[in-house]
């Protein structure tokens, strides 16, 4: 499975942590940069992953600034994205089970990096439900064809 990475200049050093994890964990990981801590806008690197993990390149994203908010929030315009900021494995776990999401999002300034590998594996280890929550999921995609 490869997983896309990208992060801003805040969190650099965490993306770059969850870099070796993850291939630590049997993952592929695809690095869109940040290639540096130079200051950079969250936005870029946001779009950079969503188009990877849309057009299938990757399978999965993850996405780290100093809060993981910005990065949600760009991440989610661009369609077929679902893109989730977690400080916790409960809500990595249900982000997965429920909600299918396709890219984790993590504030680098709001978690320290043991929790922030527990949630990466925890949010790489858990898959979609289906049931009863495709069906919202369903509806959630569909808000895109009508928005």
């Amino acid at each position: 499975m490869k997983i896309a990475l990208g992060s801003d200049h805040a969190g650099y050093d965490l993306k770059n942590r969850i870099k070796d994890f993850v291939e630590t964990l049997g993952y592929e990981p695809y690095d869109l940069g940040p290639y540096s801590q130079e200051s950079v806008d969250y936005p870029d690197f946001a779009v950079k992953v969503a188009h990877a993990v849309r057009d299938k390149q990757c399978d999965l994203g993850i996405l780290v600034c100093g809060t993981g908010l910005g990065m949600a929030i760009a991440a989610n315009k661009i369609k077929g994205i679902r893109a989730v900021t977690c400080s916790d494995t409960f809500s990595a776990r249900c982000s997965r089970e429920h909600n299918d999401a396709n890219i984790l999002c993590i504030g680098a300034r709001v978690v320290g990096e043991g929790l922030a590998m527990d949630i990466v594996k925890t949010w790489l280890e858990s898959e979609f439900e289906g049931g009863r929550h495709l069906r919202r999921v369903n509806k959630i995609i569909k808000l895109e064809e009508v928005m």
